[in-house]
């Protein structure tokens, strides 16, 4: 159970990571805290693919590897984020997406050591649930939820007419796959994070649930741009 600290504001620079698996709502976390404490966002596969799009040097060596089907090299991708956060020198930031493995959390932590690292805790099966029940319409992208945000009509889109489908990589045996193989990769990142003291998890089964914790979290050590 997350508890309540002391106030500690501080009043450098401040710098988070914030990790939760695949449909936790880490997506929905990290735009309140942007919304709310004003923290640059840098999301690690959007800048990825911007470097790989504009072609620089960074995003050339990298692209070798991923037409190549490998894994970008931890190096490489410790590179590329030092490198953008370089350009926010000054300003509050939040990591989304990286780092991915413990070797990267080390190295990243050697160049640009963050104050604090949030980890959203959501039971699996919530998760399975939370995204078997996603639709989508392939045209436009646009996602409803049978429960959440269902179309005016099951199945079909509201705007098109057109008919939804729900992706493979929704299905509840490879949600479950997916969410294992995230854990097994995430234990020893955890366990680093952990061991240096920097570690916050906060356990819940809705991110309505899980938010109110996140900000009471922040806002003793950077101040909010809004109340809530």
């Amino acid at each position: 159970m997350y508890v309540r600290s002391d106030p500690i504001m501080i009043s450098k620079v401040f710098k988070a990571v914030i990790l939760g698996a695949p449909g936790s709502g880490k997506g929905t976390i990290s735009e309140r805290i942007v919304r709310d404490f004003g923290l640059a966002h840098l999301a690690s596969g959007d800048l990825l693919r911007s470097h790989v799009s504009k072609q620089t040097a960074l995003g050339k060596e990298a692209k070798k590897y991923i037409e190549n089907g490998q894994l970008v090299p931890d190096v490489l991708m410790v590179d590329l984020i030092s490198e953008e956060l370089k350009k926010l020198q000054g300003s509050n930031w939040l990591l989304d997406g990286f780092p991915r493995t413990a070797s990267q959390a080390k190295t990243l932590h050697g160049k640009q050591p963050v104050d604090v690292v949030i980890n959203l805790d959501v039971p699996a099966e919530v998760i399975v649930d939370r995204i078997k029940g996603r639709w989508t319409h392939l045209a436009s992208g646009r996602i409803y939820h049978t429960e959440f945000n269902p179309p005016k009509k099951a199945g079909i889109d509201d705007v098109t007419g057109e008919p939804l489908i729900q992706r493979a990589d929704d299905n509840p045996e490879t949600v479950r796959k997916r969410l294992e193989t995230y854990a097994a990769t995430m234990a020893p990142l955890v366990e680093f994070y952990k061991s240096v003291g920097i570690l916050e998890t906060f356990p819940g089964r809705e991110t309505n649930q899980i938010w109110p914790k996140v900000y009471d979290f922040l806002s003793v050590r950077i101040k909010p741009k809004t109340m809530v």
